[in-house]
C-alpha cells in the first residue's frame, strides 16, 4: 500500500494534481472535510459526535478524526494506497496518523509538497475569485492570511516528516503536466525502491 500526503498552501494546485495522481496511481483520496461531511450525512455515531462539537462552534477532536480515517482505510480494502489531503495539519495529527497507520501495517511513503510563492497564489487566487464564488479568493488581505495560517501550521508537520526524510519540495509553478511529471518521478522512485 503507498500513502502519500499532498501539502501545498490554497492555489497551489493540490486539487488539480490530487486528481491526476489518484487516477494514475489508483489511490483513494482522503480528505479531512470529505470524511466529515460523508459520516454526519451518514448520521454514523462518528458523523454525530463529530456533528455536536462543530454544532458548538468547536474544532472536532484529533481522536474523532482519527478514528473516521482508521474507518475509511478499513473500508477500502482495495485500494493501492492513500492520498491525504488536508490532514495532518500539527504534530499531534501526524504522530497519530503514523501511529494508526503503523497498526495498520503500513506507513506514509512520502510527503510532496507543492511550493508556489506567495504572489503568485494570490494571482491565482484572485483569478479564481472571479468565477468560484468563494468570497475568501476575492480579498487579498483575506488570502495573504491564509498563506501565513498555512505557512506557520505546516510548517511544523514538514518538519516532522523531514524527521523520517520523507519530505520532497515540488516546484509547484509552470505548466500543469511539467508539475504532473515531477510529481510522478518522486513516487515512481519511490514505488521502484
Amino acid at each position: 500500500m503507498f500513502n502519500l500526503i499532498l501539502f501545498g498552501p490554497p492555489g497551489s494546485g493540490k486539487g488539480t494534481q490530487s486528481e491526476r495522481l489518484i487516477s494514475k496511481y489508483g489511490l483513494k483520496h482522503l480528505s479531512t472535510g470529505d470524511l466529515l461531511r460523508s459520516e454526519i450525512a451518514g448520521q454514523t455515531p462518528l458523523g454525530m459526535a463529530a456533528k455536536s462539537f462543530m454544532d458548538k462552534g468547536q474544532l472536532v477532536p484529533d481522536e474523532v478524526v482519527i478514528e473516521m480515517i482508521s474507518s475509511a482505510l478499513d473500508n477500502n480494502p482495495q485500494a493501492n494506497g492513500f492520498l491525504f489531503d488536508g490532514f495532518p495539519r500539527t504534530n499531534a495529527q501526524a504522530e497519530a496518523l503514523d501511529k494508526l497507520l503503523t497498526q495498520k501495517g503500513t506507513e506514509i511513503a512520502v510527503v510532496l509538497a507543492l511550493e508556489v510563492s506567495e504572489n503568485e497564489l494570490v494571482k491565482r487566487l484572485l483569478n479564481r475569485g472571479l468565477t468560484s464564488g468563494r468570497s475568501d479568493d476575492i480579498d487579498e488581505n483575506v488570502i495573504r492570511a491564509r498563506y501565513s495560517e498555512y505557512q506557520k501550521k505546516t510548517s511544523a508537520v514538514a518538519d516532522y516528516y523531514k524527521n523520517y526524510n520523507k519530505v520532497i519540495h515540488i516546484k509547484g509553478e509552470g505548466d500543469v503536466d511539467g508539475i504532473f511529471e515531477s510529481l510522478c518521478k518522486e513516487i515512481d522512485a519511490r514505488l521502484a525502491a
